[in-house]
């Protein structure tokens, strides 16, 4: 009996050893660059469409703009907040009530539309799509290289998030070579860009539409920047068509391979594992895992519900421009700082200015897109887009530079970053949020400049 329970034993210990392989197997496996289809995501079947690129400003109608008015004074009296609370039970009743105050008696669009108007925008049709974007060339480019830059945003920003930053990246600097024509682009279902008629498209099928439109653009190679989905789809971009895309810089670096999951357990435990040399000075910036997590949990809400049901949390918010407000503000001020929701004013004002937020809050209102830009979160969570591709299981091998700021919410030491970034040429610590071209945009403007003089070099020496 002795025997037959050794050899019982030793048989399933064989065949766990046997299981554990072919799991870490499964684990370590990179899967090919998928296939896909350039798929019409516009109404009805495929069919013919203006396709020239197009001219376009922004006229809101005053229809629309009387509505507003009318709903904004005709807003329910809010709940008086708990004694004390601040910002922990959502954004506090007090500050949303002086900030609807504003709205409604001292914000003027008409004023905020020239400025929206400041930049050219056009639209132009892309996979039945019509995509907004503005594009900006330098005023100055003697004896200098202008390289086309694709910036992205993500939810909840807009385009109007990238205002402060463009003029930065289209001015020459001191001993820079170089300057950027910047394209700053809508996504799909975000403000004047057109949301899909039809399911499933994610980040993947976005990147596909943005390459397609940077080629009608003239540009066959080009750099890419990206925050929030649009550091997503920015990565995705670089995986698939990195004939195309010469470097890519975020502000979002996301790892997320099902070994990179091992790692960061393993980080949580063993930060030293992981962090490459002086990194430990910034040991206070990456999170730990538990900190991660419990920040997904008591912040991370609007994530699950916009995942899975967008379309109901849309009719709440479309109807109301104070319940859409205060949905949008209190993201907005959690993501900049966690510890501002201890501020009577959240660090709105300090941090971002009440009338940038209120346009950024503008362009969802008077688009009608809120819906539609939530509805990225779903289809990015749907099976086909998520383990069908396996695309976030794929390295990235061009020229990658991360700019990691102190509070954002996906930060990682370089030792696993570079499992997917493994051409990871800059990585930068800096002081801000979740939006630092909104928070600080020299910073992030910089960073930029520095990432592609990096790259311009190393590809002179080639």
């Amino acid at each position: 009996m002795a025997l037959l329970g050794l050899k019982t034993g030793l048989f399933f210990a064989a065949m766990s050893t046997i299981y554990m392989l072919f799991k870490v197997k499964d684990y370590l496996y990179v899967p090919p660059i998928p296939a896909y289809e350039e798929q019409w995501w516009g109404p009805g079947e495929p069919h013919p469409v203006n396709e020239s690129v197009r001219p376009f400003r922004i006229n809101v109608s005053q229809e629309i703009l009387d509505d507003l008015k009318y709903r904004l004074e005709n807003t329910l009296p809010f709940q008086k907040p708990l004694v004390g609370v601040k910002h922990h039970y959502g954004i506090n009743t007090n500050l949303l009530q002086n900030i609807m105050d504003f709205w409604k008696t001292e914000y003027n669009w008409r004023e905020r539309e020239k400025y929206f108007n400041k930049y050219p925008h056009f639209l132009v049709n892309i996979q039945g799509l019509d995509i907004h974007f503005i594009r900006v060339k330098p005023e100055t480019t003697k004896d200098l290289k202008v390289l086309p830059l694709l910036v992205l945003h993500g939810w909840l920003g807009s385009v109007r998030e990238m205002y402060e930053l463009i003029p930065l990246l289209t001015t020459p600097r001191k001993k820079k070579d170089f300057v950027f024509e910047v394209i700053v682009v809508s996504l799909p279902g975000f403000g004047y860009s057109d949301g899909a008629s039809k399911p499933n498209l994610g980040s993947f099928h976005i990147g596909v539409i943005m390459k397609n439109l940077m080629l009608k653009l003239g540009f066959e190679k080009f750099y890419v920047q990206g925050t929030d989905w649009g550091g997503a789809i920015v990565q995705h971009m670089s995986v698939l068509f990195e004939d195309n895309i010469v470097a890519m810089h975020s502000n979002m670096c996301i790892v997320r391979s099902r070994f990179s999951t091992i790692r960061v357990f393993l980080y949580d435990m063993y930060p030293e594992l992981f962090m490459a040399e002086n990194e430990d000075r910034y040991v206070d910036l990456l999170f730990p895992l538990t900190k991660l997590w419990s920040f997904r949990i008591l912040e991370g809400g609007y994530f699950h519900i916009q995942s899975t049901k967008p379309d109901t949390i849309g009719v709440g918010l479309r109807e109301s421009p104070a319940g859409l407000a205060a949905y949008m503000l209190e993201k907005f001020i959690t993501l900049a700082n966690p510890a501002y929701k201890d501020l009577d004013d959240g660090g709105l004002e300090k941090t971002y200015g009440i009338t940038t937020l209120i346009d950024n809050i503008m362009l969802y209102w008077v688009t009608n897109s809120i819906t539609t830009s939530m509805r990225i979160y779903a289809e990015d969570w749907t099976k086909i887009n998520r383990e069908d591709l396996s695309i976030e299981r794929i390295p990235i091998t061009i020229p990658t530079g991360c700019a990691r700021f102190r509070h954002e919410v996906f930060l990682y030491p370089e030792g696993i970053m570079r499992e997917k970034y493994q051409n990871l040429i800059h990585l930068t610590n800096h002081e801000g949020g979740h939006f630092p071209a909104l928070e600080v945009p020299e910073t992030l403007a910089e960073d930029i400049f520095t990432f592609i003089d990096k790259v311009n070099k190393l590809n002179s020496t080639e």
